[in-house]
């Protein structure tokens, strides 16, 4: 197993189980995540990886209810992911985080031309987040 893709639980396929794959180049940002994720809502597995290319073989092989993306990746750029998630799993839902202010010109004012309405911006309030998950899932 690659030393940077790690999963919280087994992946628990219950109604009430939300399976979310984190993708950022910062392990912290996807450690803090996966532990207040998961303090929130037991039912709650977190997949993380630090690639995007390795985000996509998840997608591909996985039960994942809900992406979450960095934007900014060494890799692959969120926008280039969400992109390729889509062709794989055209309803996944996805939502992108930035630690990017807002700025006219920043390509996250562009993300609705894509067909992205969900920008969250680093630092973000945790149960915010928890919200939105649950709303992107269906789930609560």
């Amino acid at each position: 197993m690659n030393e940077e893709f790690f999963t919280n639980t087994e992946i628990n396929d219950t109604d009430n189980s939300i399976v979310i794959l984190i993708t950022d180049d910062e392990p912290d940002i996807l450690d803090y995540l996966e532990i207040e994720l998961g303090d929130l809502d037991p039912n709650l597995t977190v997949i993380k990886t630090t690639k995007g290319y390795e985000a996509l073989s998840i997608i591909r092989t996985e039960k994942i209810d809900l992406l979450i993306t960095d934007i900014a990746m060494p890799d692959m750029d969120g926008f280039e992911l969400y992109q390729r998630a889509k062709e794989i799993r055209p309803n996944l839902p996805i939502v992108m985080m930035t630690g990017f202010g807002y700025a006219p010109n920043h390509t996250v004012v562009n993300t609705k031309k894509i067909g992205l309405n969900d920008v969250i911006f680093k630092p973000f309030d945790i149960t915010k987040l928890m919200t939105l998950i649950y709303k992107k899932t269906s789930k609560s």
